[in-house]
Parts: structure tokens; C-alpha cells; sequence
């Protein structure tokens, strides 16, 4: 949980005539926008708009919390479920990286018996997942990526290109046009980590 007050990364936070862009922040489009996620600080210059900055709160250590969407890299696969390390919670980078797995039952809501982690995952692909349980000192954190919004957003082919979404469970390299099944995230735009 962030304290309150705290500007998430990315979040637009004006426009940029009724401020400048201080530390923290960048402009874009005519807006300012938060670089990292923080707490606002607005200061007021004698002459000009004031200058708004985003200061990151040093004593919060974000934990992955139960609901909470996270984006995780795949390091590992077999036949019963995925090895990932989440790095961010929401839009917020983790200091460190936390250990998840996701089991071949929570990869998807329907058909689950069918469910074959190879043709879901591969070491590399960026998930973005749910938690369904929080880890301990031994285990990891359980994911789930059985919504339509949850699962892979971004995956480099054999080529190293990335991969364009055709449907729910395949992609495409642009290059050489070889498809590879995935569970394909339908990604919401507040997700998109450029």
C-alpha cells in the first residue's frame, strides 16, 4: 500500500502551463508527468509557474499484495507451471526482484486441463499477472493470469524481434512471420510499460 498522497509512475499530474517540470517528472504532449512514483512537491518561484517535482519515499518498501496486478519476467518453465520474478507492482519498480510462480491451473479461466505451459510461456516473456497468495521466506508468490487483461505483453521470437499479438493465444514475429503460441494479454492501456 502506498502512503497517501504518493503519485504513482506516469501519472499526469498537470498541464504544463500551469507548471514546470521539476526532478521526478518529465513533459510530454503539453503535460507533466511523474518519472517515478513518489510523493508531489510543489514550490513556488518569484516570478514563472511553480515547479513541480515527485520525491520517491525512501522508508516504502512496496510488497506484492493479494489482487494486486504485477508485471513479472519468465525465467523458467516446465510442465506444471512457470518460475518469474516480479518487478513491478502496478506501475511501481521493485528494489528487489520477488520470486512467483504461476501453475498451469491458474494460467487460464477456461479449459484448464488443456492448459500446456510451453504454449503459454517462455523464458524472457514479460507477464503480467495476479496475485492470488503472498509468499514466505521458502515459497513464492502464487500468480494467476486467467483474466482476459492478464498474461504475456511483451515476447522476443527466435529472431530476438518482438512479437505482435494475432490473437488470444499466438504471436507473430514481424520479421520472419513464424507464430508461437502464448496466453496473449489483452493489455489495458494504463499497463503499457513503454
Amino acid at each position: 500500500r502506498q502512503p497517501p498522497g504518493t503519485r504513482p509512475l506516469g501519472e499526469r499530474l498537470c498541464s504544463a502551463e500551469e507548471a514546470t517540470a521539476g526532478s521526478g517528472t518529465y513533459t510530454r504532449h503539453g503535460f507533466v508527468f511523474s518519472s517515478l512514483a513518489g510523493c508531489l512537491e510543489k514550490r513556488s518561484e518569484d516570478s514563472g509557474p511553480p515547479v513541480v517535482s515527485v520525491v520517491r519515499d525512501a522508508e516504502s518498501q512496496l510488497l506484492p499484495d493479494v489482487g494486486a496486478v504485477v508485471t513479472c519476467k519468465v525465467c523458467s518453465i516446465n510442465s506444471r507451471f512457470a518460475k518469474v520474478h516480479i518487478l513491478y507492482v502496478g506501475s511501481t519498480p521493485l528494489k528487489s526482484a520477488f520470486r512467483g510462480t504461476i501453475r498451469r491451473e491458474d494460467i487460464r479461466a477456461t479449459e484448464k486441463d488443456k492448459v500446456e505451459v510451453y504454449k503459454s510461456f517462455r523464458p524472457g516473456d514479460i507477464v503480467l499477472a495476479k496475485v492470488i497468495s503472498l509468499g514466505d521466506a521458502q515459497s513464492n508468490y502464487l500468480l494467476s493470469t486467467a483474466e482476459n487483461e492478464l498474461g504475456v505483453v511483451v515476447a522476443r521470437s527466435e529472431a530476438g524481434v518482438q512479437m505482435v499479438p494475432i490473437s488470444w493465444c499466438e504471436m507473430q514475429c514481424p520479421r520472419t512471420h513464424t507464430k508461437d503460441f502464448r496466453k496473449v494479454a489483452r493489455v489495458q492501456p494504463q499497463f503499457l510499460q513503454t
